[in-house]
């Protein structure tokens, strides 16, 4: 494959990944603020995220079989494709459904979101690895601004979806956001140029699970980091910032809607320029496997700090003050700065471990153990915060990074 092609082939598949995350992030702040709205508990609100994060687990073991037996681009579509189904879906749900009823449905609907959406990650990150230069830090380089621009993209679909809620509604905004995908679709179908792997018929399932000692810490790493993030971010702030910025009056909510969605994008958009800019920020060029897993050993270890004393000061401070929300802001984009640097050092070292005959099913394995982590946090954001508040959504947090950094010191260069 020519340089000039695999270019192209990675600006295709990056365009696809951030038509994905920008309809993922608006319709996780939708439903997460649609729902809080019509009564529904933290508990409740994070089970309408649990199918989500189970069928994540499911997807990325057998996506990375079916896309190293069918080839990339058929996952890619299908993720893009079944994005698509889930939004229609959810635009039938009636607001006169008893409780149960309405947890459920959103549930299965946003289930088969978590297959669409685990089925483009896997496929984009898997990209890179066959399309990336080798020479000067090339991977590296093309990794960091796949994951770091996606992320800034979901960032501005939180600001979307909170946008959409307060402007026309909950079910325009998803039948508007599954036309828009349909039209990307058709585009990504027509336009995407040849350079990713067809697959291979001999591919066998039991081989996604991987016998490297890296690839399996790393995973484990993984899942207590990205648990880390959600354990807080997923219930526990949204909440917390609802409570205080909320009079109650249907005014109030409207703001509230947009300055919690403005806080998410602002958050998710700083961590993903943060990402995109960590080879520049770690000098990673020139530094070879060895010494890049000494820097994710250290920066996990410096992240641990952060939630740690930001429960404290939770814990101690005033109840809903302006003073501790601006503390709280604040320390929550640093967390969010030193999180992106681990999280991208995270995905350029799971393509440094595994090689190009494995990379889906590697990568596969990588990012079913990160929706393992994000499953956990996403009950534990619920459960932690209905308990403790946000203090605990925060202790908790600081307990599961320690662990990250424990698995994180038994990689091996």
């Amino acid at each position: 494959m020519t340089q000039t092609k695999g270019f192209s082939a990675y600006i295709a598949v990056t365009a696809a990944y951030w038509a994905f995350m920008l309809s993922d992030g608006a319709l996780r702040m939708l439903v997460l603020l649609h729902f809080h709205t019509l009564g529904f508990s933290p508990i409740q609100l994070a089970y309408l995220f649990v199918l989500y994060e189970i069928a994540g687990i499911v997807t990325n073991l057998s996506a990375g079989w079916i896309a190293a037996r069918f080839g990339l681009a058929s996952t890619l579509y299908a993720g893009l494709g079944l994005q698509i189904v889930a939004l229609l879906a959810l635009s039938q749900l009636d607001p006169n459904w008893a409780v149960g009823a309405s947890v459920v449905f959103v549930m299965l609907v946003q289930g088969a979101s978590g297959v669409a959406k685990d089925l483009a990650k896997m496929s984009s990150k898997s990209a890179v690895k066959i399309l990336a230069p080798t020479e000067n830090g090339g991977l590296f380089r093309w990794v960091a601004i796949l994951t770091g621009s996606k992320n800034a993209v979901k960032g501005f679909g939180f600001l979307l979806g909170a946008a959409l809620l307060g402007t026309i509604g909950f079910v325009p905004s998803v039948l508007s956001m599954a036309a828009v995908l349909a039209v990307i679709l058709v585009a990504v179908l027509l336009g995407m140029p040849s350079g990713l792997p067809i697959g291979h018929k001999d591919a066998k399932f039991r081989e996604v699970f991987s016998k490297n000692r890296n690839v399996n810490w790393l995973s484990a790493a993984r899942v207590f980091l990205f648990g880390a993030r959600d354990v807080w971010f997923v219930v526990g702030i949204p909440i917390y910032f609802y409570a205080v910025l909320s009079d109650g009056s249907e005014e109030g909510n409207r703001a509230a809607f947009f300055l919690i969605g403005t806080f998410m994008a602002v958050w998710t958009i700083l961590y993903g320029i943060v990402q995109a800019n960590a080879p520049k920020i770690l000098r990673a060029k020139d530094k070879s496997q060895t010494e890049i897993i000494a820097l994710a050993q250290k920066w996990v270890f410096s992240l641990l700090f952060v939630p740690a004393l930001l429960s404290v000061v939770v814990a101690l401070g005033p109840t809903n003050s302006t003073p501790l929300t601006i503390v709280v802001v604040v320390a929550l984009l640093a967390f969010g700065a030193i999180f992106a640097v681990n999280s991208s050092l995270h995905s350029y070292l799971i393509l440094a471990f595994t090689d190009a005959k494995r990379v889906t099913m590697d990568v596969g394995f990588y990012y079913m153990a990160n929706a393992a982590g994000r499953l956990i946090g996403t009950v534990l954001s619920g459960a932690t915060y209905q308990i403790g508040g946000l203090a605990m959504c925060l202790g908790t947090a600081a307990v599961m990074i320690f662990l990250s950094w424990i698995c994180t010191r038994k990689l091996e260069g």
